[in-house]
């Protein structure tokens, strides 16, 4: 007597267990063993990957198109705007690819449970991401026909904003994160496409961030003093400072983040670092001040260089304490070169030895400061003879 077919759709439940974790046996396979099933990562195809990261391109570039609009476009007073329906219309298709990739990892018929439990961990944050993006939008709008459209620092803090934002960071991390989950958790080394498209998505999930961020960054505009004069605690040169700090936070944590998982490929930081850069100046900053990011890109390239020639010298210390050693000295050097060029093309810094030295030292030790927190930052559940005394 044969035994009836399945005709249930496979689930994530199998390719997503967590290495080290005893799958549902009724879940299992009767001819795979449970720990070849435990060790199997979830896999998502290279298509899968690209597709999302077109749509986070897609979505992204919205996000710009509207930021400039409303830097150029002073008089702007209308909800429907050919850079809102680039924006919206992304919002769109990563909805419509999440649930391209959803569809054949849950099962036939779809519950609230199964959701929570079936969604594949790679999805679970783009997911959320979405239903940011969703509820966002509709805030969004609301808020734009009852309350009119945000100008200068308003589109800064409008609450509807805040749901955007988060949401496209999310989104846009999902091709990283599927390729981390495709992949098993001793495979450090990103090759090719795969190189490119990590970077990629770490751009993409950046890039919001710098621009919601812009009235405190100091990559939009060269950042130089104010001149002689009383400086009170609360003042512009104060904004300024803490634009620098900032700015190293920004910079350094997608970079910590990818060096936690991976062994980051050649020019993987400096791309990190360009492309928030340029597109904080460019886009939405001064051209004139274009030699802002070309001179951050360029010393950052130099740091990348030479931290990896000179690590095999570090190999007794820890990969903690070498990533904190390099936030320490990464931003000195690279925000100590824009103060250095600043001389040639800007006339030079109007801050007195007391404020640059100090700038320095601080924006050091906020580097340092964010290495040692990232790198060592543990995410996931107590274990349980941890939880037993609280019980108690």
């Amino acid at each position: 007597m044969s035994t009836p077919r399945s005709t249930s759709r496979p689930t994530a439940r199998n390719a997503d267990t967590p290495p080290g974790t005893d799958p549902d046996p009724a879940n299992t396979p009767a001819n795979i063993p449970a720990s070849t099933a435990a060790a199997a990562p979830a896999q998502f195809t290279a298509r899968e990957r690209w597709t999302l990261l077109g749509a986070s391109l897609w979505l992204v570039a919205g996000l710009q198109l509207d930021a400039f609009a409303h830097s150029t476009i002073p008089d702007l007073e209308t909800f429907w705007t050919p850079w809102h329906a680039v924006m919206y219309s992304g919002i769109a298709a990563c909805g419509l690819t999440l649930l391209w990739l959803l569809r054949s990892r849950l099962p036939q018929v779809v519950t609230y449970r199964s959701l929570l439990r079936e969604t594949p961990s790679a999805l679970r944050l783009p997911g959320i991401g979405m239903g940011l993006l969703l509820v966002g939008g509709g805030i969004d709008t609301l808020w734009h026909n009852l309350f009119g459209i945000e100008r200068g620092l308003e589109i800064f803090f409008s609450p509807s904003h805040y749901f955007i934002i988060a949401g496209m960071v999310l989104v846009a991390s999902g091709p990283a994160l599927m390729l981390s989950a495709s992949s098993a958790p001793s495979v450090r080394h990103l090759r090719g496409a795969d190189a490119v498209a990590v970077v990629a998505s770490a751009v993409l999930a950046v890039i919001p961030v710098q621009i919601y961020t812009l009235h405190a960054s100091a990559l939009a505009e060269p950042m130089l003093g104010t001149g002689p004069g009383p400086w009170w605690p609360i003042s512009e040169d104060a904004l300024m400072f803490h634009a620098y700090v900032g700015s190293t936070v920004l910079l350094l944590v997608p970079i910590l983040i990818l060096s936690r998982r991976w062994d980051l490929p050649l020019g993987a930081p400096t791309a990190l670092v360009a492309a928030p850069a340029f597109v904080m100046c460019l886009v939405l900053g001064d051209p004139a001040d274009a030699w802002l990011p070309v001179t951050v890109t360029v010393v950052t390239a130099v740091v990348e260089l030479a931290a990896r020639i000179l690590t095999p010298g570090f190999r007794r210390l820890a990969p903690d304490a070498r990533w904190v050693v390099l936030g320490f000295v990464a931003p000195i050097v690279v925000w100590s070169a824009v103060l250095g060029v600043s001389t040639v093309t800007e006339g030079g810094t109007y801050w007195n030895l007391h404020m640059i030295s100090g700038l320095v030292s601080l924006v050091g030790l906020t580097g340092a400061g964010t290495a040692y927190v990232v790198r060592r930052l543990q995410v996931g559940s107590v274990p349980a003879a941890a939880q037993a005394p609280a019980a108690q």
